[in-house]
């Protein structure tokens, strides 16, 4: 059956929960943290015992209103709260207290970059909202455990419109979403710890069709490259079922990485299923003018600013500018080691290719964690001035950052003096290094004078590697092709 694939179009929206890095829970004091032992955080609150109340975290309102701020949302100024019921196991109440009606948050817009090319995506609304427990199924075992601590930990649920197109523009998109919420320093945006989820929704039309199509969610993916791996997956999916005259069913659906596929999980249950209705223990949410303009004042640089200002004030390309601005931890260890030597472009070198490969446990393009060197960026920048001032070799700067690496209390400079790594540029020291690779090699001597030059670079690196890199390459060039030339002419 052949599949007219291009003659349809997708249709894509997502809902992100952002896990928010405040010390306790939404309504509670209980901790919110990572990696405690099960069950161990439970709050009395967040378990719904009978008499006890719930207290809103005035922090996370906070992280609310700064989020909707960068994205240029709506503040309402008086948000409510809903009980939203339906029964899990790991939900002690039996309600999620949310948003619904009156969410904190409406109307904003993320903006990001693809191919060169700014883009966007409206942002429906952003409601504060208690997170659910953790259950775990064991395969093979019949039995679940679930884990309360998350249970109560505070989120904000992004919401976007129907407006991308491709897989690419979602991920990016996503991608744009967790550089923000980093950068404003509301999540540590660890997508592997479930800090950051996104759940997919996807339909399909027909090109020249303007109605949306039936849509199927799919839920908890968590990183960027999934999130492209399930739309593509479930797009196809739907073409091929409309094609062979099936209809799509409204559905909740998980991703199986393993598979690369994803698979129904239940039916869509629609608002109403819920009962919602407004919290009766919880008034309504009053944000006042002074909180909305401290945190206006107070917001940082964002991403894709300083995305621009990387290519304008620094001449960085679209790539090294991308690489530098999506974490700030990294975007602050760029600009400080600017700040202490004025060679953006070597600087950005250096980072991306070297103190990024170094970095231990995070896969920031993915998404896993953030940013964090050992290295301090002065020594990145005194390591790039040695260089840039011929003090060293290049060959030799990577010698020096491999023992920063292992000793980042070690500054540069007294490496290379420890070692005795000082570019020679004397021209006497170089023509006696010149004179005995020649005389090792008569051979290529012999063919690059008779006009086979491309051995040149052999017997440079012969020159270099007698000299452990330390010869000035500029000189050591220079003199080299003059003692190959002087039975020439």
């Amino acid at each position: 059956m052949n599949i007219p694939f291009e003659s349809y179009e997708t249709v894509i929206g997502f809902e992100c929960h952002v896990q928010l890095s405040t010390a306790a829970k939404l309504f509670s004091k209980g901790a919110n943290l990572y990696g405690a032992p099960p069950n161990s955080l439970l709050d009395v609150v967040d378990a719904g015992l009978p008499g006890v109340l719930p207290v809103i975290n005035k922090k996370a309102v906070e992280y609310a209103v700064k989020l909707g701020l960068a994205v240029s949302c709506q503040i309402n100024r008086t948000s409510i709260f809903a009980r939203k019921h339906y029964f899990y196991p790991d939900l002690p109440k039996g309600y999620q207290i949310s948003q619904f009606d009156r969410p904190i948050c409406e109307h904003g817009r993320l903006n990001f970059m693809l191919n060169g090319a700014e883009k966007s995506v409206r942002i429906r609304r952003i409601h504060i909202e208690e997170d659910a427990g953790k259950s775990t199924h064991i395969e093979g075992v019949n039995k679940s455990y679930i884990d309360f601590n998350r249970a109560g930990t505070p989120l904000l649920e992004v919401v976007t419109e129907p407006d991308l197109r491709t897989p690419e523009e979602a991920m990016e998109a996503f991608r744009a979403l967790r550089q923000l919420v980093t950068f404003l320093g509301i999540c540590d945006g660890n997508m592997q710890e479930g800090s950051l989820r996104a759940d997919v929704n996807v339909s399909v039309r027909k090109t020249s069709d303007r109605n949306l199509g039936t849509r199927t969610e799919t839920k908890n993916l968590n990183s960027f490259r999934y999130v492209g791996l399930a739309i593509a997956f479930e797009a196809r999916r739907q073409i091929i079922e409309l094609e062979s005259g099936k209809k799509i069913v409204q559905e909740t659906r998980l991703w199986d990485p393993n598979a690369k596929e994803s698979r129904a999980m239940r039916s869509k249950e629609e608002a109403h299923d819920y009962r919602y209705f407004p919290d009766p223990d919880l008034p309504p949410l009053e944000i006042p003018e002074h909180m909305l303009d401290e945190i206006s004042r107070n917001l940082p640089e964002l991403p894709l600013a300083k995305f621009k200002r990387y290519q304008t004030q620094f001449g960085l390309n679209d790539h090294d500018a991308r690489m530098l601005s999506q974490d700030r931890g990294l975007a602050t260890f760029f600009e400080d080691a600017v700040a202490h030597h004025a060679n953006p472009k070597g600087l950005a070198n250096w980072i991306i290719n070297d103190v990024l490969r170094s970095t231990k446990g995070a896969d920031i393009e993915e998404g896993l964690g953030q940013f964090s060197s050992n290295i301090p960026p002065t020594h990145i920048a005194d390591l790039v001035k040695l260089v840039d001032d011929q003090v060293i070799s290049s060959s030799i700067g990577k010698k020096v950052f491999a023992i920063m690496e292992k000793s980042p209390e070690n500054g540069p400079r007294e490496i290379v003096v420890e070692n005795g790594w000082r570019v020679v540029s004397n021209q006497d020291e170089i023509t006696a290094i010149i004179k005995q690779v020649l005389q090792e090699n008569p051979v290529e001597v012999a063919k690059f004078r008779d006009g086979k030059t491309k051995v040149f670079a052999f017997l440079m690196g012969q020159v270099m590697k007698k000299s452990l890199g330390k010869l000035d390459p500029k000189i050591a060039n220079d003199l080299l092709l003059k003692h190959l030339s002087i039975d020439l002419f």
